[in-house]
């Protein structure tokens, strides 16, 4: 018997990466085939600050690694995520099927996906990800916002005070971390009610102090509910938050007519019917 030839190093197995997101709501937001990619991989990672998710994603496979003791009080969590991409990349070169499992879709307020994902593509390793039920889809839901009727922005709170962008008062504003705003060092898990009294300062511009404001968690075990509050604007600063609470401001102006752009298009339509009967 001929013995095969030994394959050269490049045409050894390689390793892939797939970062897919678990939803918000324990087990019911799990797609399958976010499901496949963790029961089907050699290790998988997890940035899940819930034992009880932790536990549950436990029993889909062997080799769970927990990625939250890389937090720490006063280390900068670029840093932190830095360290998660570098894991996971270990793992990778050595030729395994590597999973992350991330909270919602792994795609939002969450870097390291995203950059684990380009520097394996970037060293020629597959590497997908995977979408999830995301806290953006369960408050659409549960606060009964479509966001095609009026329009909606989204910021993340911080950003909104460290750079000049424009609020439209006249769509909804969704505010992400508002129990961070204002941290520099990103060595924070929290900032106190003078940081969202800025943040407050600034809204005001363009809401009266008396604009409801609406405070909003998603369930994320199937026995709770969503968390709903809803203050006045000159109260937030004064309201306990979490950093998985989100800030929404409903329209506080009507939508106003563009009756310059209206006429154009009342013009282009009287075109359009004198070409079709000519």
């Amino acid at each position: 018997m001929k013995t095969p030839p030994l394959l050269p190093p490049n045409d050894a197995r390689r390793g892939n990466l797939a970062c897919v997101g678990m939803g918000m709501t324990l087990g019911s937001h799990l797609t399958p085939l976010a499901r496949s990619h963790i029961e089907q991989a050699d290790v998988v990672f997890a940035a899940l600050s819930d034992g009880i998710v932790q536990m549950w994603l436990q029993r889909m496979h062997a080799d769970v690694r927990s990625l939250q003791p890389y937090y720490q009080v006063g280390k900068s969590r670029m840093q932190t995520y830095r360290q998660w991409v570098d894991l996971m990349m270990t793992e990778v070169r050595a030729g395994k099927r590597v999973c992350g499992v991330f909270y919602g879709h792994p795609g939002i307020f969450a870097w390291s996906p995203h950059k684990a994902i380009e520097v394996a593509r970037a060293e020629g390793f597959e590497a997908h990800m995977e979408p999830g039920i995301s806290a953006e889809d369960c408050l659409y839901a549960d606060l009964g916002i479509d966001p095609g009727r009026f329009g909606c922005q989204h910021f993340e709170a911080s950003q909104l005070l460290f750079y000049q962008r424009r609020i439209d008062p006249t769509g909804y504003l969704v505010l992400w971390q508002v129990g961070l705003v204002g941290d520099r060092s990103l060595t924070r898990f929290e900032t106190g009610p003078a940081y969202r009294q800025v943040l407050v300062d600034l809204l005001s511009h363009d809401y009266p102090l008396d604009h409801e404001v609406i405070i909003y968690r998603g369930a994320t075990l199937p026995i709770e509910k969503p968390r709903i509050r809803r203050v006045a604007l000159r109260d937030l600063p004064d309201i306990p938050l979490t950093t998985e609470e989100t800030v929404v401001l409903p329209p506080a102006e009507a939508l106003k007519p563009n009756l310059a752009i209206q006429e154009r298009l009342k013009a282009l339509d009287k075109l359009d019917k004198a070409d079709a009967f000519a």
